[in-house]
């Protein structure tokens, strides 16, 4: 075993600098040398006891007589922590393979993804412990560089990247960050998201990734085939005596049930996906045989797989939920938003999770119509977490037999919290998009 551990400490005691250990995250741990350990907690212990300072080499020697002081180290703190740090993660590299691959391969070996999601974890807690911080942060006075190559990165739209939403209220999606929608159950949660929202950034070009753990995935790409009809305006309906353009009806897709000239119709309407759509659509579905794992590794892996801009969870809560280290109520829920939101910004996409709003009161009016109501920003229900990660919070409430529904923001990072759209909203034939105000919506109404 190198002497790494050694000249750090000897280092410490000669500057009276214990204040090193912790600016570069050194712990008992990292000296797998019995005397340096003994000797880094002696140290650790006088400082606390002795308003920080160290103590003399001799005293140490005196404490801990198997540490052998080696004077004058004029390495800098930067090269002692990296080449200890390496030693400490290949000591537990070794105890790792020495003495955990066996009794996870006898526990796993009929289950080969958990037994390597078991050893990577293993492996990644190696790599966080052990891992070298160079420095903290960005320095304001002294990293304008770094600021302008990220300048120009984004002047050349080479850092991140934008899509447009069907809602001017929402505006725009910025790669990067979580957004979370919510309504009650049977409110249109995926039809907006996993739907409209998803399809309209893959016409932009986008590479969306659905996890759709609700919805098989026949009735994921039936719903999606009727809202780019929709959008393409292939039929006349009718809706509360307005005559608007629509799409196929769902019904008949998803039966397999259309009148022959609408199938040919429809056979040849696929057959334009590839000009319609310059992006694509990844859906996994509840159905699928391989998607039983729905953890956020699994997650990751997709992401890279696919090569995803965008992502939409539905629902969040039937991700397969990170552990609950600090074993409070809900803990699992909020280590799992809180590593989602962290992944979103480190692989740069764009995430749209959708979850549920707590059930109230609802009102009728005197025709006995329920009167269209947001959820409150409370309302979310499962995790306050979500509510806590996202970049924006956004309150969905439709009825279909009305044919509209509500949009909103309950949160915005950047503005516009308070803002509601409202949409005309009949997903059965494709017919979802927002309201237009002044001229063009008086005349369609015909008034």
């Amino acid at each position: 075993m190198s002497n790494n551990g050694t000249l750090l400490l000897s280092k410490i005691l000669d500057d009276n600098d214990v204040q090193a250990l912790k600016r570069h995250n050194i712990a008992a741990g990292h000296f797998k040398v019995e005397a340096d350990r003994k000797a880094y907690e002696f140290i650790h212990n006088y400082a606390e006891q002795n308003r920080g300072q160290a103590p003399s080499y001799a005293t140490v020697v005196e404490q801990v007589p198997d540490f052998f002081y080696v004077p004058q180290v004029s390495d800098n703190y930067e090269w002692l922590t990296r080449r200890l740090l390496n030693d400490a993660g290949r000591v537990e590299f070794v105890d790792v393979v020495q003495n955990d691959i066996q009794p996870l391969f006898d526990e796993y070996k009929n289950d080969v993804h958990t037994l390597i999601d078991k050893l990577m974890e293993k492996f990644d807690n190696i790599k966080y412990r052990t891992d070298v911080r160079e420095k903290v942060g960005t320095d304001v006075k002294n990293d304008t560089s770094k600021f302008l190559d990220e300048f120009d990165r984004r002047k050349n739209g080479e850092s991140f990247k934008t899509w447009k939403s069907n809602f001017s209220n929402i505006g725009e999606y910025v790669s990067g960050n979580m957004y979370v929608f919510y309504a009650k159950s049977g409110r249109g949660k995926s039809v907006i998201t996993s739907i409209e929202e998803a399809l309209n950034m893959a016409i932009q070009g986008a590479n969306v990734l659905i996890w759709s753990m609700e919805m098989p995935w026949f009735e994921v790409l039936v719903r999606l085939y009727v809202a780019l009809s929709g959008r393409k305006g292939l039929t006349q309906v009718n809706v509360a005596g307005l005559d608007l353009s629509g799409g196929f009806n769902a019904n008949d897709v998803r039966n397999g049930n259309m009148a022959y000239e609408f199938e040919t119709a429809f056979r040849a309407f696929l057959d334009t996906l590839n000009d319609e759509i310059p992006g694509n659509l990844i859906v996994r579905g509840v159905d699928d045989d391989d998607f039983s794992n729905r953890s956020l590794k699994q997650l990751e892996s997709d992401i890279l797989q696919t090569k995803a801009d965008v992502v939409v969870i539905d629902p969040f809560y039937y991700l397969d939920y990170e552990k609950n280290t600090s074993k409070t109520a809900g803990g699992d829920a909020a280590e799992t938003s809180k590593k989602l939101r962290r992944l979103t910004g480190t692989l740069q996409v764009v995430t749209l999770a959708i979850t549920q709003a707590e059930e109230g009161k609802e009102n009728k009016d005197e025709d006995g119509v329920r009167e269209l109501a947001l959820p409150e920003r409370e309302g979310v229900k499962k995790t306050k977490a979500l509510l806590e990660d996202a970049s924006m919070l956004v309150a969905i409430d439709t009825d279909y037999k009305q044919g509209r529904g509500l949009v909103g923001i309950n949160k915005g990072r950047n503005g516009g919290e308070g803002e509601v759209v409202e949409i005309l909203y009949v997903p059965q034939v494709g017919v979802v998009r927002e309201i237009e105000v002044g001229e063009a919506s008086v005349a369609q109404f015909d008034f």
